[in-house]
């Protein structure tokens, strides 16, 4: 049991250095990455609503018979969070009306980011070829989370540096936090738990991928978004088919 837990601290930890890099890369070349913001939002709708329908919300549904009501509330709750971000926060402050978009969209990812800290604990203990397995599929969209959560907090209004911080925080660390939380109680996390958690990390990412990220890029009317919006979808198309693979 010592060594999966190293195994799996290990690449948890690996997938929260891929994000940091992908942190760095866009802030290192800040200039092409706000010039090319809504391609990247583009993206990243693809890739999780793709990512969602395809692959979380049918693995959540087989785990946990009551899955469709964890997916409404995640999509709810995100609503109703924003809500009140918007109704408390911003209203007080108009300079600060475009923070709930970074702000909701963090909180989406950064959920998602420690949920699947749980999913590397789950995976290796299951065994050791499943957690590869999972971890192949998995590290492969750290990197442009990365780059996304940075983009979109710099696109609300955020400075560089409280980007870089959150952006860390909420993409990067929480992955091995998930994962550190969830191993001394992966004997009492049942199917039927994962499941639930799994939807409603499924229902807060639907919720930023349609209600947030594609209104905000159809603001833009770039040339080629609806191109990029496609690519987002084909690559998290390719990942889910190499995980069932």
């Amino acid at each position: 049991m010592k060594n999966i837990f190293w195994l799996a601290f290990f690449w948890s930890s690996v997938a929260a250095m891929v994000t940091t890099m992908g942190i760095y890369t866009i802030h290192r070349f800040k200039d092409w990455g706000r010039n090319n913001t809504t391609y990247f939002i583009c993206f990243a709708a693809g890739v999780l609503i793709s990512a969602s329908f395809l692959h979380i919300i049918p693995m959540s549904f087989s785990m946990n018979s009551q899955a469709p009501k964890y997916l409404l509330s995640g999509f709810f709750g995100l609503h109703l969070f924003n809500r009140f971000i918007t109704a408390f926060v911003c209203e007080k402050d108009p300079e600060k009306l475009e923070y709930n978009i970074g702000l909701i969209t963090m909180l989406g990812i950064g959920f998602h980011s420690f949920i699947d800290g749980f999913v590397y604990s789950i995976s290796f203990t299951v065994n050791i070829f499943t957690g590869f397995l999972a971890t192949t599929g998995m590290v492969l969209h750290e990197f442009p989370e990365g780059i996304i959560t940075y983009l979109i907090l710099i696109r609300s209004g955020f400075s560089e540096r409280t980007s870089l911080i959150l952006a860390f925080l909420a993409a990067a660390l929480t992955t091995p936090l998930g994962m550190l939380v969830s191993y001394p109680i992966i004997s009492r996390i049942d199917r039927e738990t994962l499941g639930a958690l799994l939807a409603l990390s499924a229902g807060a990412l639907v919720y930023v991928g349609a209600t947030h990220l594609l209104p905000k890029a159809e603001q833009e009317h770039k040339k080629f978004s609806l191109v990029v919006l496609g690519a987002g979808v084909l690559v998290a198309s390719i990942i889910v088919l190499s995980k069932h693979n």
